[in-house]
C-alpha cells in the first residue's frame, strides 16, 4: 500500500486546526510520525497514541503497529 496523499493532507489540516503539525517518514511497510505543538496547541485534544495509530494506519499504508509515535511532551523542552 502508499500513502494516500488526499487524506494525508487532510489529517494535517484537521491537526491543524488544533495547532498541531505532522512530520511522517515512510519507509519499507513502516512509518515515523511525529507531532509538534505549535503555542496554541489544545492540550487535552491529542487521542491516545494507539488510536492515533489506527486512525493514521489507512492514511500511511502501513498496519497501525508499524507507525512510531512522538508526541509533543516526548520532544525536549516542549511542555505542552
Amino acid at each position: 500500500m502508499s500513502i494516500d496523499q488526499a487524506q494525508l493532507e487532510d489529517f494535517r489540516k484537521t491537526m491543524a486546526a488544533d495547532d498541531y503539525h505532522l512530520e511522517v517518514d515512510v519507509t519499507d511497510g513502516a512509518a515515523d510520525v511525529r507531532i509538534k505543538a505549535g503555542p496554541d496547541a489544545c492540550a487535552e485534544c491529542l487521542v491516545p497514541k494507539t488510536m492515533m495509530a489506527t486512525m493514521l494506519a489507512p492514511v500511511l499504508g502501513v498496519d497501525a503497529e508499524r507507525i512510531a509515535l512522538t508526541y509533543p511532551t516526548e520532544f525536549p523542552g516542549d511542555h505542552k
